[in-house]
C-alpha cells in the first residue's frame, strides 16, 4: 500500500509549520512508522533540524532532473527517519516550472513511482502561495495546517482555504484537510484563547486537541540539529508534539 503523502502548508511565515513537521516526523518514525521528509522551502530549515548538509544533491536537482528520488534521500539519526534536502537552488524551480507543461504535477509525478518505500512522507513547503506550494498539495493526501494563535492568523487560514478548495476542483479531487494545529499557544494573551475558541468554534473536528505552546526548548533544538525528542524529551514542547503525533497517526 502506497505512504500517506503529507504537506505542511501556509503562506504565513513563523508560524511553526517546519518545527511540525520535523518534529511530528521524527515520534512518528519512533513509534515504528517509516517517514520520508522532504523539505519544499528554498531556506532549507528542515534540513537544518537534523543537522544533514544542504549542499549535496537534494530536491531540487530532482525537480531539475539531474538526480532520482532514490538517489539524495539522506538517512537521519533517528531510525526509520529519513530526508530529502533543500538549499536556495530550489528558488530557481519557481522561474524554470513556469513555463512547463503541467507545472503543478512535477512533485506527484516524482513521489507517486517510491511512495509505497514509506509509511508517511511529509513534505515541508515556503511561507507562500507559489508555485512549490501548488505542487505539495496536488502530490498530497492530507495537508496540515500549523496555526499561530494571532490576530491575523485568520485572515491567513481564509486564503489558504480558498487555494486548497481550488486545488481539490481542478487538479487534486482526494486531497483532504488532514487538520489545523494550534502552535505558539501562549496561555497568559486573552487573544490566543480567542483565537482558539473561534476557529475550534468553526472547524470543529477539523481541529486537532493538542495545542503546541511557546517553548524556548523548541526553538533551541534545531541549532544543534536534532528534534525536540533527542534534545529535551521531558520539556512542555516535546510532550505536546509526542501527544499531537498520537493524534496524527489516528487521523491521518
Amino acid at each position: 500500500m502506497a505512504g500517506k503523502i503529507v504537506v505542511f502548508a501556509n503562506q504565513k511565515g513563523g508560524v511553526g509549520k517546519t518545527t511540525s513537521a520535523a518534529n511530528l516526523g521524527a515520534y512518528i518514525a519512533e513509534k515504528g512508522k517509516s517517514v520520508l521528509l522532504i523539505d519544499f522551502d528554498p531556506q532549507g530549515n528542515l534540513s537544518s533540524c537534523f543537522g544533514v548538509s544542504r549542499d549535496a544533491p537534494g530536491i531540487y536537482e530532482v525537480l531539475s532532473k539531474q538526480a532520482r528520488l532514490d538517489e539524495v534521500v539522506r538517512k537521519t539519526a533517528i531510525e526509520k527517519l529519513e530526508i530529502v534536502t533543500a538549499n536556495i537552488n530550489l528558488t530557481g524551480a519557481n522561474v524554470e516550472l513556469i513555463d512547463q507543461r503541467d507545472r503543478e504535477y512535477f512533485l506527484k509525478r516524482i513521489l507517486d513511482p517510491l511512495a509505497d518505500r514509506w509509511d508517511y512522507i511529509f513534505i515541508d513547503c515556503p511561507p507562500s502561495l507559489g508555485l512549490l506550494t501548488l505542487n505539495g498539495l496536488v502530490a498530497a493526501d492530507f495537508v496540515l495546517i500549523p496555526l499561530q494563535c494571532e490576530y491575523f492568523a485568520l485572515e491567513g487560514l481564509s486564503l489558504l482555504l480558498q487555494t486548497i478548495q481550488r486545488v481539490q476542483q481542478a487538479t487534486n479531487p482526494g486531497l483532504k484537510v488532514g487538520g489545523i494545529l494550534f502552535t505558539m499557544y501562549d496561555a497568559r494573551t486573552r487573544l490566543a484563547h480567542e483565537v482558539v475558541e473561534e476557529v475550534t468554534g468553526y472547524f470543529k473536528d477539523k481541529v486537532f486537541r493538542t495545542i503546541i505552546p511557546r517553548n524556548i526548548r523548541l526553538s533551541e533544538a534545531p541549532s544543534h540539529g536534532v528534534p525536540i525528542s533527542r534534545y529535551d524529551a521531558e520539556c512542555v514542547g516535546a510532550k505536546s508534539y509526542e501527544l499531537l503525533s498520537e493524534e496524527v497517526l489516528r487521523r491521518v
